[in-house]
């Protein structure tokens, strides 16, 4: 009797650990106004490293160290330009439309369970418009750091976050797409 006992003493205490876990992480989230950050990008096997910045809701640019690359959403639309060329597409046709809508993860998080990745991580997977989206969040800190994507062709994005700086005053003509040359 004693062992089910401990068993369920366990179950509960360990329960209610990830329910703060999640309760933490949304609260962050809420108020999380931007992110400035260092990434670290494996697409395919193909690493790229660089500095974004992220304001809510679903504005981003970040700068790669390497081919003068850079990616800008202004909210709606993404531009990924390189030297040599230049993409446009649709925010919501991309994952980025779901990952950088604080509101929807907000929303998913309180229906999702949690996976802990080692002790460091805590992360939750997402399903949604034939994207699978895992967001990678800090056990400490509960700041996001990083996420993953696998799209339709199987193709998968892995991108980490280092030097995060949360609700810096941030320049928005950063957000104004660049123009094709």
């Amino acid at each position: 009797m004693l062992k089910y006992f401990v068993i369920f003493f366990f179950l509960i205490f360990f329960s209610n650990t990830l329910a703060n876990n999640k309760e933490k992480i949304i609260e962050k989230l809420k108020n999380t106004r931007s992110l400035v950050f260092e990434f670290e990008q494996n697409i395919n096997g193909k690493i790229e490293n660089g500095n974004c910045i992220i304001e809510y809701p679903k504005k981003i640019y970040c700068k790669y160290l390497r081919n003068n690359k850079i990616l800008v959403s202004n909210g709606k639309s993404l531009v990924i330009k390189t030297i040599s060329s230049f993409y446009r597409y649709p925010l919501k046709k991309t994952p980025l439309n779901l990952i950088l809508d604080k509101k929807f993860l907000i929303n998913k998080l309180y229906n999702l369970e949690e996976e802990k990745l080692e002790t460091a991580y805590i992360n939750f997977k997402i399903i949604e418009n034939d994207n699978e989206i895992d967001i990678f969040f800090n056990n400490e800190t509960f700041n996001l750091v990083g996420w993953q994507t696998k799209d339709i062709y199987q193709n998968t994005n892995v991108t980490y976050f280092s030097s995060i700086r949360v609700n810096e005053e941030v320049d928005k003509n950063l957000f104004k797409l660049p123009t094709q040359n």
